[in-house]
């Protein structure tokens, strides 16, 4: 942080406000104390709670503006563009949120049989979604959330094309080559099972709240393939679970559907993983 040298103004001269024995060669660009060496500019700042930094729209009358006002306006304009144009360039900033935007995405979901539903504004799925259709190349831009209930750890992806596969999709998490070190770690149990006994599955909405169903995907097929004739609220959640451990989950029946029940009633299967 760049402090005014009081050597700057030669008219006047200063003492330090902090041990008032020495003449000033700082001035505080936010509170406007003067100080004499490093040690009372630390020691202004414990006192007076002050971080330093200038206060940019504080008020300067124009006696008091000086050439140095000026530049900290001038630069602080050249923030205020640079942070407008990197906004602009960002879609996922300015989305449309209207009805009329969510009643679109909905019926274009409904082209290809997929029952979007929203939430009310305010809750957090609705406030988080980043879902998107572009219009140009009539695809989805889907926001997705992972689980991985085995590592007890889940990650949100943002604009995941409707054509990718899901086994395209996982890669970045699962491949014990190609995923980053950091999430192979803690997906350990996951990249040290071989891919066939990986399973992703995608629960199905307006069941009871004391057991949860869900469906198999497959790992083959396109994003929007495996979400045809499902209900997706908001956006899909997909939970990816290792064969092997399903049994310790509580799965009740075989084949394309499967139910675990939670015996803390919270409808999340997860929950019931052992430590």
């Amino acid at each position: 942080m760049h402090y005014f040298n009081a050597n700057e103004m030669p008219f006047f001269s200063f003492r330090c406000e902090t041990c008032s024995g020495e003449e000033a060669k700082y001035r505080c660009p936010r509170c406007m104390k003067y100080s004499c060496s490093l040690a009372c500019v630390k020691k202004h700042k414990t006192a007076l709670s002050c971080n330093g930094i200038r206060e940019k729209a504080a008020f300067v009358s124009i006696n008091e503006f000086s050439e140095l006002n000026l530049l900290s306006d001038y630069r602080f304009l050249e923030d205020v563009g640079r942070m407008t144009d990197g906004a602009a360039r960002d879609v996922s900033l300015h989305r449309p949120t209207t009805n009329k935007f969510i009643n679109y995405l909905k019926n274009r979901a409904r082209k290809h049989n997929i029952h979007l539903k929203t939430l009310p504004i305010g809750f957090t799925k609705r406030r988080e979604n980043s879902t998107t259709f572009n219009k140009k190349e009539q695809r989805f831009y889907w926001h997705l959330k992972l689980i991985f209930p085995h590592s007890h750890a889940e990650y949100t992806v943002k604009r995941v094309p409707d054509d990718k596969t899901l086994g395209e999709i996982l890669k970045p998490y699962l491949d014990p080559e190609e995923s980053d070190p950091v999430i192979r770690q803690r997906l350990k149990i996951y990249t040290m099972s071989p891919q066939s006994d990986v399973q992703i599955l995608m629960k199905i909405e307006n069941r009871q709240h004391n057991s949860v169903s869900y469906d198999e995907l497959h790992t083959s097929k396109s994003l929007l393939d495996n979400l045809k004739d499902k209900v997706v609220i908001e956006y899909p959640t997909l939970l990816v679970v290792l064969k092997k451990l399903k049994n310790d989950m509580g799965v009740l029946g075989q084949g394309k559907h499967f139910v675990f029940c939670s015996t803390r009633n919270t409808g999340n299967c997860y929950l019931k993983m052992p430590i």
